[in-house]
């Protein structure tokens, strides 16, 4: 981590908003759509998991009138020091490599006091990790500040022996014993501090959950919610781009292991073990059983319910403070990462405008015009005060900031979900606008190609690559005309006043196709004036999988705003060539203004290629063929939007 700068569908009651769009913001900040508390604050409910159903939430309003300070105190030893990698055997025999870092003083001496430590659980290679220490290594900064730091290579990665099958229930108990192993250490003094960044991060909030009385706090940055939904099959649909990466930059790094060197008997049989595993064992089949629409693998069931931490965050009972990013891998769930602790212990939200990559590094912290420290400094201040026991404030930090696309800025909140955002519906109209009007019966309806290829070249082929591709710079990343030119594009009339939104969203798409199955994918865009549309948030759904259980479906004022897809393989509904149908999208949670003058545009196409592709035989059913998006009055597709009034944005620069 380095420290540095930088970046069921139901109107809305009549009378409650004008006819028009124009009115938006106004309607967001007077009366309380149907559905709202008495006392004019938004009627949240959670999103279910797998095991547990939705419920009402209970809004945290407490510290509303926090800010960021930095906190840098003066180290306190002069440097650090790694030991020589050991290993440490498993319940089974399994033995796992690990890295243990400890503070000099001024003379190179090791430091021999016991001390807090800081867990990091990779995938990535310890080695690597000492390179690159958002992979997994000893951040300088946190060790020169009193903090021991083990790394530990997971089972069947790295240095370590065994079979890797990424968050399996083997390597699940592994991070336990690895707990215990470290509070027996002489530099450990018994309280360990969680930290990661992406499979890093994912280790840490799992292993908290395993509530280890020895582990204090938590500070996981970019972790995973649910391996199915957030990634993997996205709407039903396997991601092609970031996964097969992952699962090829794992393997790669396992292969580079000094052992062969220095142990060529125990390194060598490691290397062909991490090889095997990969061609037969875990990463090729993974990816071959997606594509070939294996059911326990292209459908939810034990296998994605085992690597989605969503089903066990609301058992963490220690101080977690969880770092997101609006553009990056896990958009979906980092939010709900904070919303399954806020109730069970202290907990904080950091969303930057963020790739994956970029959230590793904090990209354009420290951010002098909002006041928000370097990641560093605030999991400083964290471990400092949940770890070491000390009082720094850690507590009067701002419970949840957002940076706003947009405005271009961070606007801070006492929750989320925000608690004074409103449902706002709006209909996608026969004349391609967004109005708050209900359409017409004879309003006419739109044609879309059902091209797999839409999305080549946008802010998802950014997203979906982890940031890596985002480093080119694409006018395609920043203008998304080019990749809805086979889209249907609705829009609103220039705003008359800065429009906020946060949180997720909903799109109630009518549609038939000629096929026997279809995909919608459907983005969110800022229009300005001059037509340049930047993407905010999209959401992607396979259509024989529309199917919603309302009882894990988020709402908000009464309307669906977040739809629980089973996607199972008992839950696949016929899509019947011509026949129309309702089709739910979940469409990912931003935070964003549309500025006075720019337009809100929902743009509808059939693919998204960077976020996902049809398992093979869904998409030998969807190839050929058009789609129909509908807008009359008995199929008025429609999106809802969490509306918070413009004045909770940051006073200098709201117009209201």
């Amino acid at each position: 981590m380095n420290q540095g700068p930088r970046r069921s569908w139901r109107p809305i009651a009549a009378g409650i908003c004008t006819a028009t769009v124009l009115m938006l913001a106004a309607c967001s900040s007077s009366s309380s759509p149907a559905g709202a508390g008495a006392n004019g604050k938004a009627d949240w409910t959670t999103l279910g998991t797998r095991a547990v159903t939705a419920s009402d939430d209970k809004p945290i309003t407490s510290n509303g009138d926090a800010v960021w300070t930095d906190y840098d105190p003066e180290p306190t030893y002069a440097g650090m020091q790694h030991q020589a990698m050991q290993y440490v055997t498993m319940r089974d025999g399994t033995k796992l490599a690990v890295y243990v870092t400890l503070p000099t003083d001024a003379d190179g001496n090791v430091v021999t006091t016991p001390l807090p430590t800081i867990l990091v659980q990779t995938s990535y290679n310890g080695v690597a990790g000492q390179a690159v220490t958002a992979i997994g290594g000893a951040d300088p900064y946190m060790v020169e500040h009193g903090y021991a730091t083990v790394v530990v290579d997971v089972r069947g990665t790295g240095q370590s022996e065994g079979d890797w099958e990424a968050f399996g229930e083997d390597e699940q108990a592994d991070y336990a014993e690895i707990v215990d192993w470290v509070t027996q250490q002489s530099f450990c003094n018994g309280s360990i501090g969680l930290y990661g960044v992406s499979y890093l991060g994912i280790t840490t909030v799992i292993t908290a959950a395993q509530q280890n009385p020895a582990v204090k706090a938590a500070f996981p940055i970019v972790p995973i919610g649910d391996g199915y939904r957030d990634i993997v099959f996205t709407g039903g649909q396997v991601n092609t781009t970031f996964i097969p990466l992952w699962l090829g930059l794992v393997s790669v790094l396992g292969l580079t292991d000094p052992v062969l060197i220095t142990d060529p008997a125990t390194g060598l049989q490691v290397l062909l073990d991490h090889v095997l595993n990969a061609v037969a064992g875990f990463q090729v089949p993974t990816i071959l059983k997606a594509l070939a629409g294996d059911p326990d693998t292209a459908y939810d069931g034990d296998f994605w319910q085992v690597r989605s931490p969503l089903e066990n965050d609301a058992k963490i009972e220690v101080p977690t403070f969880v770092v997101g990013g609006l553009h990056d891998l896990f958009q979906r769930s980092e939010p709900m990462t904070y919303e399954s602790i806020k109730h069970q212990a202290p907990a904080k939200l950091l969303i930057g405008p963020w790739t994956h990559i970029e959230a590793a590094f904090g990209e354009g912290l420290p951010s002098t015009t909002d006041g928000i420290p370097a990641l560093n400094h605030i999991e400083l201040r964290w471990f400092d005060q949940y770890v070491k026991g000390l009082d720094v404030g850690a507590d009067t930090m701002p419970n949840v900031t957002q940076y706003v696309l947009g405005l271009d800025r961070y606007a801070t909140a006492t929750d989320w979900p925000h608690p004074d955002a409103k449902a706002q519906r709006l209909y996608l109209r026969g004349d391609k606008t967004l109005t708050t009007d209900m359409p017409a019966a004879d309003e006419d309806s739109n044609p879309v190609v059902q091209l797999p290829i839409e999305g080549l070249c946008s802010i998802s082929t950014s997203q979906w690559t982890a940031g890596a591709l985002g480093l080119i710079p694409l006018p395609c990343f920043e203008n998304s005309n080019a990749s809805e030119v086979w889209a249907v594009k609705y829009e609103t009339p220039a705003m008359t006043d800065d429009t906020y939104f946060n949180g997720p969203i909903e799109a109630d798409i009518w549609m038939s196709t000629t096929a026997l199955d279809a995909g919608l994918s459907v983005r969110v865009d800022d229009v300005d004036e001059n037509g340049v549309a930047k993407s905010l948030t999209n959401g992607i759904q396979t259509a024989s999988l529309r199917a919603v259980d309302a009882t894990r479906s988020r709402t908000l004022d009464g309307e669906s705003i977040q739809p629980w897809h089973p996607f199972t393989q008992d839950s696949v509904l016929d899509v019947t060539p011509g026949d129309a149908i309702m089709v739910p999208v979940e469409i990912f949670p931003t935070s964003a203004m549309i500025a006075k003058g720019h337009k809100l545009r929902i743009a509808v196409s059939a693919s998204d290629l960077p976020q996902g592709v049809p398992p093979i035989p869904t998409l030998l059913q969807s190839l050929v063929g058009a789609l129909t998006i509908y807008s009359d009055a008995d199929h008025p597709s429609s999106v809802v939007l969490p509306v918070v009034p413009a004045s909770d944005l940051p006073a200098a620069v709201a117009s209201q």
